[in-house]
């Protein structure tokens, strides 16, 4: 809108009820003259919508915004006529249509939302919508939205009565004055009854925003085995452990690289935010072999600080004792109680300045290192809290996986802190640890392993089914199968909620097959698309910090409505004589059959090339082959398979196993799957 037809329009809708009332309840000027101010408004009105002075696209601006040009232009004509002809009806009649107008511009948003108040309420806060009270807020702007909606009804009544009273001191006082003196009364107790409400809001507060006074002191932050149990760990604790952790950080303020691997939760917490609050850079690891750990050291001596320092809560790794490791539990158990002043003492973290590296074993089993910020940390957990935050806030979170990757940080540290809902401060071993869980609603933080190893454990049991109450799960690390997405239903009574990403792009996708069978909704701040060359999904999101995006090494298919399906990695992708083969479609042929619980299909390198195939077979598939040899077992696989593919690139080798090994994350060893089948000669 120009800058003039903005200081008029709000001239003329300020000044309104004022010359109403100077014009015609005081001096008693016919309201035939007062026609004349009608008619400036109807042209600041036209004004505005043109965008006067014309400079260009007149016709554009006509098309988009009719409906105001219409009603402006209807307005223009009621004054003119009522300034030749001396009738006053159509100009009397003005607050009646403004009423009406109101009335349908609010009530028509209640049927096709978001709701006009909560539109009003985003242009204000540009977070709002994608904030933790996003769904809380909108339903009270839905409520103010119908309140505003009887009020424009029972106004335009009133003014309507005051049109055919034959009074023109009464209409005007009533219109001029009384009407703006309820709307004014009506947005202040409105204001008021939203500051009473917005008391009442759950806050979102991430790591890099909170201040001592964030909480209250006995906020439960952690609990022990299981919430009913009592044990709990407060915002109060948080703030004297973080203190104590500063304090030895500054004792060795020289050492700016911290390795960091903690197993219990709360002193993963404490031991983090101390070290970012300390400005030190953190390497989190879930490898901490001795020479896993020498290789990140030995990538520290190349830099002008000084040795990288290991905290860490364990005291041995597979049967030895850590050497030159500072031992969490201790530190904090030998430091002397901070002062008040010292326990509020909350240093200030700046997001975009944090450095934490998250270290993998890559594909060459060396340390390799995906540097990451709070920034991005904390943009994904505003998504996920947009999306599910009350799920999370009406349950306990406990979880299975470890913090050191990039999901578990995400799930089980950074969003509950930020949301302060209670974690379970050590992880979900043991399937068996479920049954506790029949005290209150759970969330459950898991990888497709640990729900597989489960089920396979309960189906054994007369009485599978878990003693879980409204339970919520979510799952990474690795695709959910058909099969393992409905016994995780029934076991469970909850169908899990994927979510599809990476270290270097944090989340990308989620889906619930339950709803939405194999297909993938992007997050709504994602931008995907297709690698013209190989035909990889490349994604641009506030995740990731290359403002190119990052180019994964999935293949999909991406459909008209933008969600998509994977079709395996692009390594997964082999030559058996010539002909290309993804060893992930002939994976999920083998699950369509209906017969099988898992598969795993390798490429071999003896003589030649060749697949190869591992099976777990479900509960269908042994009952089918029940009693038959392994050669038929094969032969009814491999008439099963041809009816896809040509013979030539069909499996030649199978194995029947219990289980497919893989690791805590739930990926599957590949060397080990590859070595089943190497002092196998059958063919």
């Amino acid at each position: 809108m120009n800058r003039i037809a903005k200081i008029l329009l709000a001239v003329a809708i300020v000044a309104y009820p004022i010359v109403v009332l100077a014009c015609l309840a005081i001096f008693h000027v016919p309201i035939k003259i007062f026609s004349l101010f009608i008619i400036f408004i109807a042209l600041v009105y036209l004004l505005n919508a043109t965008g006067f002075p014309v400079s260009g696209g007149l016709k554009a601006r006509l098309r988009k915004n009719a409906r105001f040009v219409f009603l402006s232009g209807l307005l223009l004509v009621a004054a003119l006529f009522c300034l030749v002809t001396g009738r006053d009806l159509l100009i009397k009649l003005y607050p009646v249509a403004m009423c009406a107008i109101f009335l349908f511009t609010f009530g028509s948003t209640l049927f096709s939302p978001p709701n006009i108040c909560f539109r009003f309420a985003c242009l204000a806060d540009k977070s709002l919508s994608s904030s933790l009270g996003a769904s809380f807020v909108e339903r009270y702007c839905r409520k103010v939205t119908v309140i505003w909606c009887v009020f424009f009804v029972l106004n335009g009544a009133c003014a309507l009565v005051t049109v055919f009273s034959n009074n023109d001191t009464l209409w005007s006082v009533y219109n001029g004055g009384i009407s703006y003196l309820l709307m004014g009364i009506l947005f202040a107790v409105e204001f008021f009854v939203r500051r009473k409400v917005k008391s009442k809001m759950p806050e979102s507060i991430p790591i890099s925003q909170f201040c001592a006074k964030s909480r209250s002191m006995d906020t439960v932050l952690c609990y022990e085995r299981k919430w009913s149990d009592k044990i709990y760990f407060t915002w109060g604790d948080f703030l004297v452990n973080c203190a104590k952790i500063r304090s030895f950080l500054k004792a060795h303020d020289e050492t700016e690289r911290w390795i960091l691997h903690c197993e219990d939760y709360w002193f993963f917490l404490c031991t983090f935010v101390a070290l970012l609050q300390c400005k030190k850079e953190v390497l989190l690891t879930a490898n901490i072999s001795p020479n896993f750990i020498e290789e990140i050291r030995g990538s520290g001596k190349s830099q002008e600080s000084s040795a990288i320092r290991f905290l860490t809560d364990q005291i041995d790794v597979e049967g030895r004792k850590i050497e030159g490791a500072d031992f969490i539990p201790g530190i904090i158990e030998n430091a002397p109680l901070p002062s008040e002043q010292e326990k509020l003492d909350t240093p200030k973290i700046n997001a975009d300045e944090t450095k934490i590296f998250l270290y993998t074993s890559g594909s060459t089993g060396h340390p390799k290192a995906v540097a990451q910020r709070m920034t991005e940390f904390e943009a994904d957990n505003a998504f996920v809290i947009s999306k599910w935050g009350s799920e999370f806030l009406s349950r306990k979170l406990c979880a299975t996986v470890s913090q050191h990757h990039i999901y578990g940080f995400l799930f089980t540290i950074s969003l509950p802190f930020t949301l302060a809902t209670p974690f379970r401060r050590k992880r979900i071993e043991f399937p068996d640890e479920f049954s506790l869980l029949d005290d209150d609603s759970y969330m459950i933080i898991a990888v497709p392993a640990f729900l597989k190893r489960t089920v396979m454990e309960r189906e054994t049991m007369e009485n599978p089914k878990l003693p879980l109450s409204n339970p919520w799960i979510f799952t990474s690390g690795g695709a959910v199968s058909p099969e393992l997405s409905k016994q995780t239903d029934c076991i469970f009574g909850f169908c899990p909620l994927e979510v599809y990403g990476s270290t270097e792009t944090s989340g990308i996708a989620y889906r619930q097959q339950k709803t939405d069978g194999l297909v993938w909704t992007p997050f709504d701040n994602a931008k995907i698309w297709t690698d013209k060359d190989d035909g990889c999904l490349t994604i641009i999101s506030p995740y990731i910090k290359d403002p190119n995006g990052f180019k994964t090494g999935d293949l999909v298919d991406i459909r008209e409505d933008g969600k998509f399906i994977l079709n395996g990695r692009a390594d997964s992708i082999v030559k058996i004589e010539e002909k290309r083969i993804s060893l992930t479609e002939v994976e999920n042929r083998l699950l369509q059959s209906g017969l099988v619980q898992d598969c795993c299909v390798v490429a071999m390198n003896d003589r030649r090339q060749y697949l190869a195939a591992v099976i777990v077979l479900n509960s269908q598939g042994k009952e089918k082959f029940s009693g038959m040899e392994k050669f038929q077992i094969n032969r009814f696989f491999h008439e099963y398979l041809i009816q896809f593919f040509e013979n030539v690139i069909l499996p030649k080798k199978w194995r029947y196993l219990d289980k497919i090994p893989v690791d805590v994350q739930g990926k599957k060893h590949k060397l080990e799957i590859q070595a089943l089948f190497h002092s196998d000669s059958e063919g």
